[in-house]
């Protein structure tokens, strides 16, 4: 199961008999495994989704999590690695940084903490601002839109201490044109880091339901029949056909759409081809283009290739350069 916060929610939402704990990051300093923001969920089984560090911390937050389903109310918990009489310190666990963790009980007196909005919000492609009250007392969370945030923020300056505000953003969209056997591990790879993916192929021997079991949407109907505004809420597409004629036709859609990134499969010269089968040059294109699409990460197999490419998308997305993050070179 994905870690992403809607996952998350969804089992919270499939169990609603048990009772529930929500764990929110809300500090760090120093190093830690996730940073301020990271959210869990702990149950009255002693099941928890989703992490907050490496798993070395989990198992004295849920004992803390239970404390807090007993009294009913909010609690803040701190690990710090750096103090030697600190819990962390003693059992030799966490990644030598200080993390404090807010926990509040999930319950209808408290509006559920809001939560439901929150998945409803991030499922309809919205970034939205998640307020939560650090208070001991009934904790009064709200979802707030970027537009509130942004009013809120200026009218005070600065964050407010009665509260912990942070970002969360919706799950990544892809879209895919070709349901190729190298299709398959781009799938179920983009499916792991719980991206919603759409597969696109009208070809009647590919995009077989039973060898993309990860992925609720395939769209069969011919690619010169499509809408340009079906791709305008995918942050980015993969052109994968290995056909000329209906790469042309995607590319075309792609850069007629509002999706945020599209990468091409295939050598350079390709490229130039497919852009003239599609009557195209390079003064079309409008967005970021990769082509050939992915990073150099050497293998030759569709995994490696699969790896490749996300990569390259995951990179652009969160707007990073990809370089490794040792302060050497291998």
């Amino acid at each position: 199961m994905s870690n992403h916060i809607c996952a998350l929610l969804s089992k919270w939402q499939s169990e609603p008999d048990l009772e529930w704990v929500l764990a929110t990051i809300i500090e760090t300093d120093g190093s830690s495994y996730r940073k301020a923001g990271a959210m869990m969920l702990i149950n009255s089984l002693g099941q928890y989704h989703g992490l907050l560090s490496g798993g070395c911390l989990e198992a004295d937050i849920m004992l803390q999590a239970r404390k807090c389903l007993a009294s009913g109310n909010s609690k803040i918990i701190k690990y710090d690695m750096r103090d030697d009489e600190d819990i962390a310190w003693q059992l030799g666990i966490g990644c030598g940084g200080m993390v404090q963790i807010l926990l509040q009980p999930i319950q209808a007196q408290n509006g559920f903490l809001s939560l439901n909005e929150l998945k409803q919000k991030l499922e309809a492609g919205e970034t939205v601002y998640y307020q939560q009250s650090l208070t001991t007392a009934a904790p009064e969370n709200k979802v707030l839109t970027q537009e509130q945030w942004q009013t809120q923020f200026a009218a005070t300056g600065k964050q407010e201490q009665a509260y912990f505000v942070s970002e969360q953003k919706p799950l990544v969209r892809l879209a895919v044109f070709g349901g190729g056997v190298d299709a398959q591990p781009l799938v179920a790879m983009a499916a792991t880091l719980g991206w919603q993916v759409t597969l696109f192929d009208s070809r009647t021997g590919y995009a077989k339901d039973h060898y993309f079991p990860s992925i609720a949407q395939i769209e069969r109907s011919g690619y010169e029949t499509l809408d340009r505004q079906v791709l305008d809420a995918f942050d980015a597409t993969v052109l994968m056909n290995h056909n000329m004629k209906m790469d042309a036709a995607s590319l075309k859609l792609a850069f007629s759409s509002h999706t945020k990134f599209v990468g091409l499969l295939g050598p350079r010269h390709r490229t130039e081809k497919v852009l003239a089968e599609a009557g195209l040059t390079h003064s079309d294109i409008n967005k970021p283009f990769a082509s050939p699409i992915g990073l150099n990460v050497g293998g030759e197999l569709p995994e490696s290739i699969a790896l490749s490419i996300l990569s390259q998308i995951h990179a652009f997305l969160y707007d990073r350069d990809a370089r490794v993050l040792a302060e050497y070179d291998y």
